[in-house]
């Protein structure tokens, strides 16, 4: 083997003396290209990090099967399955993933449904005064009109909330018609205390009043329909607004 050795050159341009702070090169330091890189293929996952995968995976595999279950049961005509779960299925799907549709009997809307609310709140003589009404659903379209990503809450909340009332009270009296009916009932009265705030220029608001405006979607001349359509106006009583209704709002709502 040939000793190499580090010879330092003056400034004269002469070879010096060895440096013997320089230490010589190691051949065995130098790398094997013989030996190959391991292959990153070769490399094996320990048994708890498979365990913690596999049960990942099937916690995905399981909840997607659970969701595409229960939304198809929800849009599917009744049957006994949907029926005997229901309560499950409504649980999970509503309202984040509600669907406006029923697979296999398309039920588009019919009408053009007004929600509309007033409030009566204290006067100078100690009794109540009425406002005038006030249209949310007008609220909604004003910030769905021009808009091209509406959110979900100005297109379905109001529109949901009122189905939901009507399908758990009567048409004709308006009493409850099982368990559904209460929340019903206090789900929409929020959704109106929270647009408009816990007073009504400056004065609480005590009671709020609905009533809805249905509108019949007139079709095209050619069919004979009317040009025009009569409007049918239902109107609640007047709910009672508590503190726990108001909690956590502020003085005001919306312009109005």
């Amino acid at each position: 083997m040939v000793k190499q050795v580090c010879v330092a050159e003056q400034p004269g341009g002469d070879p010096a003396v060895p440096d013997p702070a320089v230490p010589d090169p190691d051949p065995a330091a130098a790398p094997d290209p013989a030996v190959p890189d391991p292959d990153p293929a070769d490399r094996r996952w320990s048994r708890p990090a498979l365990t913690v995968l596999a049960g990942g995976a099937t916690v995905l595999l399981l909840a997607t099967a659970w969701h595409l279950v229960a939304v198809f049961l929800a849009v599917a005509p009744s049957n006994t399955l949907s029926q005997q779960y229901q309560t499950q299925i409504n649980g999970y799907v509503y309202p984040e993933f509600e669907q406006n549709w029923q697979l296999f009997a398309p039920n588009p809307l019919q009408d053009n449904l007004a929600v509309e609310v007033r409030v009566a709140v204290p006067d100078r003589s100690g009794g109540q005064s009425a406002s005038g009404w006030t249209d949310l659903t007008a609220q909604d379209l004003a910030r769905i009109r021009g808009n091209p990503f509406p959110s979900h809450l100005d297109q379905n909340l109001l529109r949901r909330a009122w189905d939901y009332y009507t399908v758990w009270h009567s048409s004709t009296g308006g009493s409850s018609l099982g368990y559904g009916g209460p929340l019903s009932q206090q789900y929409l009265l929020r959704i109106a205390v929270q647009r408009l705030g816990r007073d009504w220029h400056g004065l609480p608001i005590d009671r709020i009043e609905f009533r809805s405006v249905s509108t019949p979607i007139t079709g095209p001349a050619w069919t004979g329909a009317p040009a025009t359509a009569t409007a049918t106006v239902s109107t609640l009583g007047w709910w009672t607004v508590s503190a726990a209704d108001v909690q956590g709002l502020g003085p005001s709502g919306a312009d109005r």
